[in-house]
């Protein structure tokens, strides 16, 4: 969110580099799939679909931002981390385990890997943010 405020639509629509199809617009999307995925279908057992869909060529849609409802993609993806952050506070321990096909994921092992995921795209958005406008740092 950091990186993102302050900037116009057009701004968070943004891309990185050719041919990447990365921007700041793009990983707000992503990571709430990312979101809905692990805590709601697999740690919570939910079968909540995709929000961004795949398309008619069969690609995952959070990326393509070009006519993107900004604000419904922002509105998704904290409601979609408030959602996870319920999910991870009534859950007895971190060996909690939910199932993604025939695998079981501890939460354990969820956390650890959204802290990865994090860290990896907010490396990617403090890039984008530095190409946008120049702002650095925290």
């Amino acid at each position: 969110m950091m990186k993102c405020a302050g900037l116009s639509e057009e701004q968070l629509r943004t891309r990185a580099v050719p041919p990447s199809g990365l921007s700041l617009l793009g990983l707000v999307r992503h990571l709430a799939e990312v979101e809905r995925g692990w805590f709601r279908n697999v740690l919570g057992g939910e079968d909540v679909r995709g929000y961004f869909p795949r398309n008619e060529a069969g690609e995952w849609t959070e990326f393509h931002v070009d006519d993107a409802d900004v604000a419904r993609s922002f509105r998704i993806w904290e409601e979609t981390c408030r959602r996870s952050r319920e999910i991870v506070e009534s859950a007895e321990s971190l060996d909690v385990t939910g199932r993604f096909g025939d695998q079981p994921y501890s939460l354990h092992y969820i956390l650890t890997h959204m802290i990865e995921e994090y860290a990896r795209h907010n490396g990617h958005a403090d890039l984008l943010r530095e190409a946008i406008d120049g702002t650095t740092g925290e």
